[in-house]
């Protein structure tokens, strides 16, 4: 062979070579990526060429699939689509998913490798479907949606001993199932959802923080015991009435004019939501110490996963006095979710431990074996606060709502206790108030609920916006669903 050739020949054999060692590397090092990447079609064939695993509730599955006459051979069903979409979320064709639908999308899909066989592995095939079982009772969530109606809210119900959420509503809601598939008029439904101005797909209970009003003082008044500013919620608080914000000229009043709040205890102000009682403790503690238990309650967290990540409910920094006196009442920067106030609820309710929230209560594969299964987890370091604190605001919460501004969450034959809330909206308070009730109940056998309740948009005029006539006949209805 004479060299030209000879190089030819061997530049060749190189090519073959290296073809053969990109074609190696790319099945043993990057068909994982291949697989998993979206803009692979056979990725979607693969997803939708059997039937999809299915949500529980109680037991009962919630979704479903169905044969359709395309190259997806199967798409997502919902049954009560608007009912459990804030716990479902949803999955289409073209849109993707989110939500549980998503997190254990591989699980729904039998793409999870926990659910592979070894037969399964060898041939590369995806195994049979999971479930996902969730810890919603279907009657707490039912008894929600109907009372929340036609108002623009959400309301979360807890187990506090467990952290289990019995019930997690958003209204406006939507129904997963009407772009679950790839036609045009799946495509119009996406389109009609996600321009409507009341935002039906945001999920009010987990990502709508807003201001918690008159429901923070719970956090407030649970510093003052903790910090040993007061000693119980019987002992005199020193509270002019009104009161002057500090290092400023402006007074700060209570909604009710002839209220006891002038130097009233922190029972008395809890029962007549004394404002100038709270902004003056808020004050007297400072930012930090205010912070701080808020934080044991939850508040600055963005991690707050259950599994689905919830909005950061937030507690302001860097305020100065008059700043720090107007958070103490729920307003100025505070931010908080209907997760998050059901979460105080829940520490109270639970003897001053908080439970780590969770939708989830175990995941099985397609013979209903449990692949991984949810316990209760304690947050973060421990207890929010002590036993004491938490029997001393149960037993305030319960004067409110035989007593005081909580009336219409009273349950016959179970104990109650609550705060109402009403916090301003708008420039100057321009906006429709959003009307909160924080809550829980307790039967004879000792079982307990923590109930969050906030409307955002009641369809009432301004000066009927209350938590007490808007917010606390939902957490009745869910309070007494949970424990009936």
């Amino acid at each position: 062979m004479n060299k030209p050739l000879r190089r030819v020949s061997v530049f060749c054999l190189a090519l073959v070579l290296a073809l053969l060692a990109w074609a190696t590397w790319l099945q043993a090092a990057r068909a994982g990526d291949y697989m998993d990447d979206p803009h692979n079609p056979r990725v979607a064939i693969g997803k939708y060429a059997a039937p999809l695993g299915n949500i529980l509730v109680g037991g009962e599955p919630v979704t479903g699939s169905a044969a359709t006459s395309s190259t997806l051979k199967y798409k997502r069903t919902y049954k009560d689509g608007p009912l459990y979409a804030p716990v479902t979320g949803f999955t289409s064709q073209i849109f993707g998913s989110n939500q549980l639908e998503s997190l254990y999308g591989g699980l729904l899909d039998g793409s999870d490798r926990r659910l592979q066989s070894p037969a399964d592995a060898v041939l590369h095939r995806r195994a049979e479907a999971g479930d996902v079982a969730t810890t919603i009772d279907a009657e707490v969530q039912r008894a929600g949606y109907r009372a929340l109606g036609d108002k623009k809210g959400a309301a979360v119900a807890l187990d506090p001993a467990t952290g289990r959420i019995l019930g997690m509503v958003s209204t406006p809601s939507y129904d997963p199932g009407k772009f679950a598939g790839s036609g045009g008029a799946d495509q119009r439904a996406w389109k009609a959802m996600s321009e409507d101005g009341d935002q039906p797909h945001v999920n009010r209970a987990l990502r709508q923080a807003l201001p918690p009003g008159s429901t923070f003082k719970l956090v407030v008044a649970a510093a003052a015991l903790e910090n040993g500013l007061y000693s119980s919620v019987d002992e005199p608080t020193d509270s002019p009435d009104p009161y002057t914000l500090p290092h400023t000229r402006t007074t700060l009043t209570n909604e009710n004019a002839a209220a006891p709040c002038r130097n009233a205890t922190l029972r008395t102000a809890l029962q007549y939501s004394c404002n100038t009682v709270f902004a003056k403790i808020a004050a007297d503690l400072g930012q930090d110490k205010v912070a701080a238990q808020a934080e044991k309650f939850g508040f600055n967290d963005g991690k707050v996963d259950v599994p689905v990540r919830a909005a950061k409910s937030v507690y302001p920094k860097g305020m100065d006095s008059a700043q720090t006196a107007l958070s103490g009442i729920g307003q100025f920067d505070d931010q908080a979710t209907p997760l998050q106030m059901a979460m105080v609820a829940a520490a109270l309710a639970n003897g001053g431990e908080l439970k780590n929230p969770q939708l989830v209560d175990r995941l099985t594969d397609g013979g209903g074996n449990t692949v991984q299964r949810y316990g209760p987890k304690t947050y973060g370091s421990g207890r929010a606060v002590s036993a004491r604190t938490a029997e001393q605001l149960r037993s305030a919460m319960r004067t409110v709502v035989d007593k005081g501004t909580g009336s219409n969450a009273k349950i016959g034959g179970l104990t109650v206790g609550g705060k109402t809330g009403t916090a301003q909206h708008g420039v100057d308070n321009s906006g429709t108030p959003y009307a909160w009730f924080v809550s829980y109940a307790e039967n004879g056998a000792g079982r307990r609920v923590a109930v969050a309740v906030m409307v955002e948009d009641g369809h009432a005029a301004r000066n009927e916006v209350s938590g007490n006539g808007l917010a606390a006949p939902v957490a009745r209805a869910m309070m007494k669903a949970a424990l009936s």
